[in-house]
Formats: C-alpha cells, structure tokens, sequence
C-alpha cells in the first residue's frame, strides 16, 4: 500500500510540475477558467448568429452585414474602451460588459425560441456585442497582468491565446450538435451561460489595489495615449506589426473558398481541412508557448516570425497557382499556424511587460483595433484578387508583411534589443517602480 501511496504523489508531482507556469497563480486559473466558457460562449454566439441568419435569409450578404455591425462598432469604440479601463475598475467594468453580452444574448435567445426574430434583431444585437467587447477586451488586457508575475507573462499570452484558439476548433462543433438537437435557441443560451459565468468569476478575484490618476476628457486621454504609442519606438513597430499581419497577412482567409474551390479543387471539406490543420497547428504553439516563462530573444524571435509568417502566406498563394497539390498546401498552412502564433504571441507579450500600468488600457485598446480591421484587409485582398487572381493577392499579402518586419527592424535598433528592454522593465517591476 506504501509503494502505490508512493507512486501516487510521483504522479501527483510529475502534473504539477507540467502545469503551465501563469496556472501556478490563483487569481489568473479563476481568470482563465471563466475566459474559457465567455470566449467559449463567444464562439458559440458566432456559429449561431450566421447559422441563423443564413436560415432567415438564404443570403451570404446578410452574413457579411452581422460580420460588418459587429466590427464596426468594436473598431470605433475600441479607444474609447481603452480609457475606461484605464479610469475605472477593471474588475467591475469586466463584470459589467461581460452581464451586459449576456443580456443581449438571452434576448436573442428569447426571440428565437419565440420563433419572432428578424433580421434586424440579429444585426442589431451582433452591433451591441461588438460595442460592448470594445470595452470588455482592454479591460481584461488591464486586468491579467496583475494576477500573475510578469516573468510568467509569455505563459499568460500563450493561455489566453490558446482558449481562443481551442475553442475555435471545438465550440462551433459543440453548437452544430446542440442546434441540431436542441434547436438555436438552446445553443444561444448556453452561449449567454458562458459571459455569466466569467462575470461570476470575476467577481471572486482578489486584485491588488490599481493607482489610477485623475484624467481630463476621453478625448484628451485618447490623445495622450496615441502619442504616447507615437513617441515611443517599440510600441510603433510593435503595434504596426500587427496591423500589417491583420490587414495583409490574414486576407488569406477571407479568400480561402476561391483556393479551395477554384485553384486547389477540394471544395467545402477540404476547405475545412485547410483551416482545421492551421488551428491545429496553432493551438499546439500556444500550448507549448504557456509552458514556459522566457523563449529568448524576443525581438529576433518577432522579426523571424514575422518574415516567416509572411513568406509562408506567399506560398501559399504561389504553390496554390504553379503547383496545385493539396497535400502541400495542408503543409503550409501547419507552418502559417506555428510562426503567426509564435511571433503575435511573442509581440503581445511583450507589449504587456512594457507598458506602463497607467498607460495600459489605452496601448491595449488600440492594438485591439488592429484586429477588428482583419474584414477590411479581406475587403482589399478581394478587389485585388478581381485584377490579379486570388492567390496572386495572398501571395502579395504575405509578402508585405514579410517586407515589413525586415525593413523597419533592421533600422530599429529597440526591437533589435528588446530582450534588454524587457529584462530592464521586469527588474523595475520588481524593485517597485512602473515600467
């Protein structure tokens, strides 16, 4: 009996030691856990909002106008948001956005379940939760970075991108099966279940307390924030890479069912499969990502992502064209995956050990704008496809953000240094000063 007792704790130890570094921290596994059913939640909103509208209308139009009301509102309130959680407190501002989602969740719910909804219902209601999570993601962006050490803040990124990345393969499976069981309605519930129970977990975390100054007007503050990002070098190149990887380097998306279709002739499966294999891809990189403190020089490691992410996009593109084979395609798209998580992560990451803590909510709100403009690079990448086929107009996306993290690095010697940087603002974080 000794022995097995024995045994048992060795395996005990041997999990512990496995779990990733940020989930050592009480405050950020309850974060996590409730990031896990609202993102979940999310998700699920998604699959059911286009599977719904498409039933209501027959119209692929009708999906880009809830794509558009929903990225509309989050790109012009996203700012905005970035002050709030900056002024006030995350913990209840995050309790307040994600009760509010629900809310107007459970009144889509009701209205389907009604079998009164409409067309408008549901734009308005996508327009409302975009507008809502313009405040909700700078928060939360404020909020996590005091639950863990900053020495494990590559594991809390990689988590955090990890949920997303899990439950984008997983939760509109999950919402397949319940509409087709339960109905649209029930799946809409459990979705609104996911944003109560990340209220609920919030409510229980135990933040230290976050000095805020007193500010002007949001105007003033947005002011304040945009030349902070200006003045400071790394912040530019940070957040500008990210806007070229989401207005170029992720147009292949929108354009995937003309390569799956047209170029590579797989249809709607083997477009899936495309898709599926870079998600795979993908969420193994954050998981192996989330279990380490440090992956080395950052600044050489967002500079080779970047080119390689850009170039691997180009070819994309270019081997679809010239070479058509579908297997190698699969292959490249498991590249796409590794390197754009490997260097969007490195570069959030990043940006949360540099900010300043007054300053965070504001930097993180405009780098969240940076990936509500992904339809508007998908817009361009298709009028561009119109005049120069489509995987010609992938090939040109890759490329440019390929061009970009080779040019402006070269010349910028703080990224090329940003592991000193880094090491400077961890030393003062821990010496009681602000980064």
């Amino acid at each position: 009996m000794g022995k097995v007792v024995d045994m048992a704790k060795g395996t005990l130890s041997r999990l512990a030691l496995s779990l990733p570094p940020a989930l050592y921290y009480p405050g950020y596994r309850a974060y996590w856990l409730g990031l896990l059913a609202s993102v979940g939640g999310f998700q699920m909103l998604r699959f059911g909002q286009s599977w719904l509208i498409y039933q209501l209308t027959g119209s692929p139009l009708a999906l880009g106008y809830v794509g558009l009301a929903s990225g509309v509102s989050a790109i012009g309130l996203n700012l905005f948001g970035g002050v709030f959680a900056d002024k006030f407190d995350q913990r209840r501002l995050i309790m307040t956005t994600q009760s509010l989602t629900a809310g107007l969740i459970f009144v889509l719910a009701t209205l389907t379940l009604l079998d009164a909804v409409q067309v408008w219902h549901v734009v308005v209601i996508a327009f409302g939760v975009g507008a809502v999570e313009a405040f909700d993601g700078p928060a939360r962006q404020v909020l996590y970075p005091h639950l863990i050490d900053r020495r494990v803040m590559v594991s809390a990124v990689a988590l955090n991108s990890a949920v997303w990345q899990g439950t984008r393969i997983i939760a509109p499976a999950v919402a397949g099966f319940i509409i087709a069981w339960a109905g649209t309605a029930v799946a809409f519930y459990l979705a609104g279940l996911g944003f109560l129970i990340m209220a609920t977990m919030t409510y229980g975390l135990r933040v230290s307390r976050i000095t805020r100054k007193e500010r002007g007007s949001a105007a003033h503050d947005i002011l304040e924030g945009l030349t902070f990002i200006r003045q400071n070098a790394a912040f530019s190149f940070l957040i500008a890479m990210t806007f070229f990887n989401s207005f170029f380097g992720l147009a292949y998306i929108t354009l995937m069912p003309v390569l799956a279709v047209d170029i590579l002739h797989v249809g709607a499966k083997g477009q899936g499969l495309l898709m599926s294999v870079g998600g795979v891809a993908a969420l193994l990189t954050t998981l192996w990502l989330s279990s380490r403190s440090n992956v080395g020089s950052k600044g050489w490691l967002i500079i080779g992502g970047g080119v390689m992410s850009g170039l691997s996009v180009a070819a994309l593109g270019l081997t679809s064209a010239f070479v058509g084979s579908f297997p190698l395609a699969l292959a490249i798209m498991f590249v796409i995956g590794i390197c754009n998580t490997t260097y969007t992560t490195s570069i959030q990451s990043s940006l949360q050990m540099l900010v300043p803590d007054g300053m965070r909510g504001r930097v993180m709100g405009f780098y969240g704008v940076t990936y509500n403009i992904v339809p508007l690079g998908g817009m361009l990448a298709g009028a561009l496809a119109n005049l120069i086929t489509a995987p010609l107009a992938i090939a040109v996306g890759g490329l440019a953000v390929a061009a970009f993290a080779i040019g402006p690095a070269m010349m910028n010697v703080e990224i090329r240094n940003l592991r000193t940087l880094l090491r400077q603002a961890e030393t003062a974080a821990a010496s009681g000063m602000e980064a």
